[in-house]
């Protein structure tokens, strides 16, 4: 319990401290223009509340992501806690809040981009496709999941119409203005998906329940089957950085009053995920810890971590827990699915300078991204959800390289992004090399070895590459 309770406090005091400090380091300046109101258009560049568009930037990155992704992580041991807690605060929060400033900053421009400015239009130009893709591959994983959940508690209607369903309401919340649906209904579930996780919090505080104690002896278990590294950073990936969330900041960049609003909107949302995550990892191993643990009833239940929810919901709140549940595993992947389609539209829209204030235009570019979501829709669900982790990680990579050299540009602290953009490198470069997906040599020395080779070329050539702008930045100015 001490362990649980002291990353929780260190995750609220990140909010007041080193949140703090990264208003300094962007010179955050509230009297600054922002896009809602230079750019407003009734759609997508719509002013909202603060509140407002905290709850949807929470709802957009959140998803499954921060219960999935942490019962799953749970199965590694309090090792998880230590990686929610630290990457959260330094990582994902860092990710979420500096990448909005820069956003807002940029017009509300799509993260593809904000990376062809900052890191050359190779590199955008790839990363327009690369986006584009993890974004279909969100919209199809969060149509397909909760379709599977739906079709089992209530089988008078078959799954294929589930999948209609979710897909017409996507359809539907792609095209219309922000504040009309999305900003009316997304704070609620918001809101729900927070009362769930103070109520498991609740259960864990006062419920009989053991929380494992983090020790040298239990940090890491299952060592044999769940190599930590990299695999751990790569199955916690909401709870504690996400680039995912990169590709949903804009929707709510376009809809902020002020900078002095992004430490709330942005890190304050990333801070909340990792609560989120980090109850979630632990009421998953208290719950599990008479039944051998975690790893070991998932594998009785085919790894299904949708099953651990409804079980832990209904068992610890009853009738509440269960409407709470399908919220959760239904409501919160519908919401961040059908935002990853309006952020595709939106990664479009900029890349072909198409306006959005007509109803046409944007017809026109939902229909074949749909089209394309659909015929994903019958793909092997678990080939999409294994790349699209993969992906999703290795987006944050691009993102934070792209602080490192926005931050560099403003001669500003560039080492609060330097560090995790090495970190991340190394944990996606190494995965290629390790996992079955990719080279496939397993967890042995060369793999890693791999990984450090590729992760040490690409660090040098873009720390190369900021010393040299800075060089030539001196003699124009000179």
């Amino acid at each position: 319990m001490i362990t649980f309770l002291c990353c929780l406090a260190l995750l609220i005091a990140a909010y007041f401290s080193y949140g703090k400090y990264l208003d300094k380091v962007c010179r955050i300046d509230d009297r600054a223009a922002v896009p809602s109101k230079t750019l407003y258009d009734g759609v997508d560049y719509v002013p909202m509340p603060r509140w407002r568009t905290f709850l949807v930037q929470l709802l957009n990155i959140a998803g499954t992501g921060p219960i999935f992704g942490a019962i799953l992580g749970a199965c590694y041991g309090p090792v998880a806690f230590l990686w929610i807690t630290i990457g959260g605060i330094f990582m994902g929060a860092m990710h979420d809040y500096l990448s909005g400033v820069i956003l807002v900053r940029n017009n509300g421009l799509s993260i593809t981009e904000i990376v062809g400015r900052y890191l050359g239009k190779g590199v955008g130009a790839f990363m327009r496709v690369f986006s584009i893709v993890l974004l279909l591959l969100v919209g199809v994983v969060f149509v397909v999941s909760p379709a599977d959940i739906l079709a089992t508690k209530f089988d008078a209607i078959s799954k294929n119409w589930w999948l209609a369903i979710i897909i017409v309401y996507y359809f539907i919340a792609t095209l219309l203005p922000v504040d009309k649906l999305i900003g009316k209904i997304y704070p609620l579930f918001g809101a729900a998906l927070v009362l769930m996780a103070l109520g498991l919090l609740g259960v864990l505080l006062f419920g009989d329940y053991t929380i494992p104690q983090m020790t040298l002896e239990n940090l890491h278990i299952k060592k044999d089957v769940l190599p930590l590294v990299p695999t751990l950073f790569i199955t916690i990936a909401c709870g504690a950085i996400s680039g995912f969330h990169a590709t949903q900041s804009p929707l709510m960049a376009r809809c902020v009053n002020n900078e002095r609003e992004c430490r709330f909107v942005f890190y304050g949302a990333m801070i909340s995920e990792s609560v989120i995550a980090l109850i979630w990892a632990a009421i998953a191993m208290a719950f599990f810890y008479d039944g051998g643990g975690v790893a070991t009833v998932l594998a009785q239940h085919n790894n299904s971590a949708a099953w651990a929810v409804n079980e832990i919901s209904n068992t610890t709140l009853g009738v509440v827990g269960g409407i709470l549940a399908i919220l959760g595993v239904v409501a919160a992947p519908i919401t961040s699915g059908d935002t990853a389609f309006r952020s595709a539209r939106l990664i479009i829209a900029d890349i072909f300078h198409i306006e959005q204030r007509t109803k046409w235009k944007r017809l026109v570019i939902c229909t074949p991204l749909f089209a394309a979501g659909v015929v994903l829709t019958f793909v092997d669900f678990d080939v999409v959800w294994r790349y699209f982790a993969w992906t999703n990680q290795a987006l944050a990579a691009v993102v934070l390289w792209t602080i490192v050299v926005y931050l560099h540009r403003e001669k500003s602290n560039y080492w609060v992004a330097l560090i995790p953009a090495i970190f991340m490198t190394y944990i996606c470069s190494s995965f290629v090399f390790v996992s079955n997906q990719f080279v496939g040599m397993g967890v042995v020395p060369m793999a890693y070895v791999g990984g450090g080779v590729v992760t040490i070329a690409i660090s040098s050539y873009m720390i190369y590459s900021l010393v040299k702008n800075s060089k030539q930045n001196g003699k124009d100015n000179a």
